[in-house]
């Protein structure tokens, strides 16, 4: 059984930055159990599934632990290498059947722009670990289905952060995001993400997060669009407009190896 497997960054356009993804193009079906040990030997925050499938693909995605319902970088990833292996002409849409129904990315200008649901969040009561598994004071804490939202006081309080990660695995059940206001004019805002709980302990960057990120800061600065900057060791830029009913994630792509 021949399995093409690319490794891709993402949200970046350069080497050494963004979200390193692994994308396996399946000529035939294969079990969750052969994918997880794939995408645990890949070692990634995500590795990709790309199966062909009626007028799109089928695509599923694992961490090194479990199987996730939905993600970006690695959606992103996956329309890169459809596009760059001529598997699919660019100037086609990349229709994917997932978890989290029908996700479709479009290539504009040298980005590429996915189309995703929203996640809402509703402001919740933190517990009362949370400072001593993020180290900092909090602003608002927040829920979602899939995630933890924290809003701390500023970039450099984002930026310095050393989480607990052993207390976050005990005591959490979600991912948490960390995020304020960015003191640079280059962006909106900036975050964080810490998964320890599905095998992430820092995700570099996060495309899902920003589905609750998107509406999360059109509530508090009262715009659309925004330039979000995922300040991780490798960091990753994202482009995220708030649809009426989807949210519009932008980023780059480039491969790094097969």
């Amino acid at each position: 059984m021949h399995i093409k497997v690319f490794r891709v960054n993402a949200f970046t356009h350069k080497l050494l930055k963004g979200n390193p993804a692994g994308v396996c193009i399946l000529e035939n079906p294969l079990s969750k159990e052969l994918m997880q040990v794939i995408a645990k030997k890949m070692g990634l925050s995500e590795t990709a599934f790309i199966l062909k499938h009626k007028d799109g693909f089928n695509l599923r995605w694992f961490t090194p632990l479990v199987e996730v319902d939905l993600c970006g970088h690695a959606t992103l990833a996956s329309a890169h290498i459809l596009w760059e292996r001529g598997i699919l002409k660019s100037t086609l849409e990349a229709r994917f059947y997932t978890k989290s129904g029908v996700l479709t990315a479009k290539l504009k200008d040298n980005w590429i722009e996915l189309n995703f649901p929203p996640e809402k969040e509703r402001k919740a009561a933190p517990p009362c670990e949370i400072m001593s598994i993020l180290g900092a004071p909090i602003k608002y804490f927040g829920e979602s289905k899939s995630f933890y939202v924290a809003e701390v006081g500023s970039e450099a309080i984002v930026r310095r952060l050393k989480p607990d990660l052993q207390l976050m695995n005990k005591i959490l059940k979600k991912g948490v995001i960390v995020t304020s206001k960015s003191a640079s004019k280059k962006y909106d805002f900036v975050s964080r993400f810490f998964d320890p709980m599905e095998g992430i302990d820092e995700d570099p960057v996060t495309g899902s997060a920003h589905c609750l990120l998107g509406p999360f800061w059109q509530k508090r600065i009262h715009k659309n669009i925004f330039t979000a900057y995922q300040s991780s060791k490798r960091g990753g830029l994202l482009k995220v407009k708030v649809g009426k009913k989807r949210i519009f994630l932008n980023g780059q792509a480039v491969t790094t190896k097969e």
